[in-house]
């Protein structure tokens, strides 16, 4: 027989009076105890298993058939110290799979272990798709083409006169504009020696990523430094990587001065800025030059034709 008690407990049972229930309540323990589980009746329970050394699969109160499956990691020794970024090294570490079906080792195998900079203890994961699969789909080779000049040489103008006419011909490309990269990525850099190299080290690697998915990746940069631009080229295969040098004098850009920037620069109201205080270095060894012809700089659709021609000649148009 049922009665309301209260709001919060509409419904008590007999037994919660202390009176005789004609049958047990279902929430006494002498009730569970009685009542069989359906979901898994006694004569189907398989029996516990006998423990098995080498497994981290302790029974307990929660899941009576509970296993901690996945992999161990051993390592015989700790890695070495840190060392400086770029530098990267490696160790052999064992690792022991636990089949899921029985708990038992199923077997063996060596990995390497690096350190990158500050990042320890990484593993470098291989995907099934690869590059080689990714430049069939698209039908064209990854690379990097690296624009670099003073500022007001026409390095924008030219990535994007080189992007939309690679576009209309059916190739994928992406431009890396470096004011562009400065209003997220490289938001936290300025323009010291150290901060133009981290700028340039960091648009390399993600070049390389984007070169990798089997893109045509246009770098527009100043990057006044050789070494940084060495730095970069040294990231990806050979080949890959296509110097394009903007030699466009210095009166031609300042007179451009499309940013303001020379006239600011001058003033002394900008520090460090390239071609005024701050040193240029030219390439030595690039693969494209885009330079005035009888006083006159090229039109953009002529520069990006001349791009066009060495990719078209070196095979990067075609998977």
């Amino acid at each position: 027989m049922l009665r309301l008690r209260s709001a919060s407990f509409p419904f008590v049972d007999a037994a919660d009076r202390g009176e005789r229930a004609p049958f047990p309540s279902p929430r006494s323990p002498a009730a569970r105890k009685e009542m069989p589980s359906l979901a898994n009746p006694p004569s189907l329970r398989p029996p516990p298993p006998p423990p098995r050394p080498g497994l981290s699969a302790p029974l307990d109160n929660v899941g009576r058939w509970r296993r901690t499956i996945g992999l161990v990691l051993t390592r015989p020794r700790s890695l070495p110290s840190i060392l400086a970024v770029g530098k990267e090294i490696t160790e052999t570490v064992e690792i022991a799979s636990a089949e899921a079906s029985n708990g038992s080792v199923s077997g063996k195998k060596n990995v390497m272990m690096s350190t990158v900079g500050n990042s320890t203890n990484i593993l470098w994961h291989e995907c099934p798709v690869g590059k080689l699969e990714r430049q069939n789909l698209l039908k064209q080779k990854g690379c990097v083409i690296w624009i670099t000049g003073l500022s007001g040489s026409g390095k924008s103008t030219l990535a994007c006169a080189l992007s939309r006419e690679l576009y209309s011909r059916g190739y994928l490309t992406y431009v890396l504009d470096g004011d562009n990269l400065r209003h997220g990525l490289n938001r936290d850099l300025g323009f010291k020696a150290e901060d133009r190299a981290e700028n340039i080290r960091r648009v390399g690697e993600l070049a390389k990523l984007f070169a990798d998915a089997g893109v045509i990746c246009i770098a527009s940069l100043i990057s006044p430094y050789r070494r940084d631009r060495d730095g970069c080229r040294a990231l990806l295969p050979d080949s890959t990587f296509i110097e394009v040098f903007m030699n466009v004098p210095l009166e031609v850009c300042e007179a451009r001065d499309p940013k303001g920037l020379y006239k600011l620069a001058r003033a002394g109201k900008i520090k460090g800025f390239t071609g005024i205080d701050d040193p240029y270095e030219p390439p030595l060894d690039c693969e494209i030059i885009i330079e005035a012809k009888a006083g006159a700089c090229p039109s953009p659709p002529a520069m990006a034709e001349q791009v066009i021609s060495y990719l078209n000649k070196n095979g990067f148009l075609q998977a």
